[in-house]
């Protein structure tokens, strides 16, 4: 059946893989016949690069981040006049957000589901009115990353008594269900499109692509390519990517004599063609979900090497048989990963056409198709 889907991250435009994940699930979601509006708690500074007819509706709630709540330290700073009026036309301000939503979901027709992509935006859906609809939070990182945030009390708070909540692995679905989680459920990213041709694997180029956080590990890498530069003096790192980190990473790049061999491609708008010019991928994060650009990469035949940092990359990555883990912030070992894929072509070609083989199990029909079945469930 046809269905009424609202998509609500913190922002339908931020540079990033949620966002990506946002508008890719929204047209998949559209061509199965649902009728999708997209929608952000407010609109980003750092924006991506966006469908310019993305063939349903977008809505940012606020023109730009909304302040945090007021938290008075002492009593004298209660009675500090400006600091209560700024927090009164915040409140205010978010019941108007609040009261907007709650329209577009009045709006809906029988049967409607609203997926909360991030934690952080189902704070205005937890205020808003969602009588008749079905509610699916999401988190898109691993149980032991948002353990150790923030989040994993906002997720303790928001998700337990929603309808239901999705994280991307089995194995993390079953650690929250043992932390008390009973409406968790697991569902993989999906692979947006297996490139024509893989990448020829012929320049001497490692590729990272991520924004430059300090989730993604870039300092890492940079503290990594430095044991594989000297013993590859023709290869080149390629790191594309902005983020609040890129003055600091790039000191430390100088600092560490990488100036020569590491080149800032800045942010892409075509990751297809950036990987289609590298013959090896790394990722050095620190904690992920189910990251795209790993499948994207795996996608286009180049071989990777990865942090073994969340039970989504060691389910994309299958080590030894179609790409290479070291152990989570282990940098000598992830050293030697990339030292044995740079020196190897054989092993790079073996590995980069397995794992383009071996990604296209998560298909967008067999990830759509297991969203129906989300669906049909929540309605009995």
């Amino acid at each position: 059946m046809s269905r009424d889907i609202f998509i609500v991250s913190n922002s339908t435009d931020e540079l990033g893989g949620v966002t990506a994940w946002m508008y890719q699930t929204a047209r998949l979601f559209t061509e199965q016949g649902h009728r999708v509006h997209t929608i952000g708690i407010h609109a980003s500074e750092r924006k991506m690069a966006l469908p310019e007819r993305p063939g349903h509706p977008v809505t940012a709630l606020y023109p730009a981040h909304p302040p945090t709540p007021w938290t008075p330290h002492g009593i004298r700073d209660r009675f500090r006049v400006p600091s209560r009026r700024r927090e009164a036309a915040r409140v205010a301000e978010k019941r108007r957000a609040v009261a907007r939503l709650s329209g577009l979901f009045a709006a809906a027709r029988p049967g409607a589901v609203v997926v909360v992509t991030q934690v952080w935006a189902m704070e205005w859906v937890g205020e808003a009115d969602t009588t008749g609809l079905r509610v699916i939070g999401m988190s898109h990182e691993s149980y032991d990353y948002s353990r150790a945030s923030h989040r994993y009390r906002w997720i303790r708070n928001h998700y337990k008594d929603i309808d239901h909540w999705l994280v991307l692995t089995e194995e993390d679905a079953d650690r929250w269900a043992g932390d008390g989680m009973n409406n968790v459920g697991f569902l993989p990213n999906a692979l947006a499109r297996l490139p024509h041709l893989p990448s020829p694997r012929t320049a001497r180029t490692v590729a990272s692509i991520g924004r430059l956080t300090d989730q993604k590990g870039i300092d890492l890498l940079l503290d990594t390519w430095a044991l594989v530069a000297p013993q590859r003096p023709d290869w080149r790192l390629r790191v594309y990517g902005t983020g609040e980190d890129e003055a600091a990473l790039r000191a430390q790049c100088t600092a560490l004599g990488l100036d020569g061999s590491v080149k800032w491609m800045g942010r892409t708008d075509d990751v297809e063609a950036a990987l289609a010019g590298a013959s090896v991928f790394v990722q050095s994060s620190r904690g992920e979900g189910f990251p795209l650009a790993l499948l994207e990469a795996m996608a286009g035949g180049v071989p990777c090497a990865a942090f073994d940092c969340a039970p989504g990359v060691r389910e994309i990555v299958r080590d030894g048989q179609d790409g290479l883990l070291a152990p989570a912030g282990d940098v000598p070992a992830l050293a030697d990963r990339l030292l044995r894929l740079t020196g190897n072509p054989r092993l790079r070609d073996a590995l980069g056409d397995r794992a383009r083989s071996g990604v296209q199990r998560f298909s967008e029909p067999e990830v759509g198709r297991r969203w129906e079945e989300l669906f049909a469930f929540l309605e009995r």
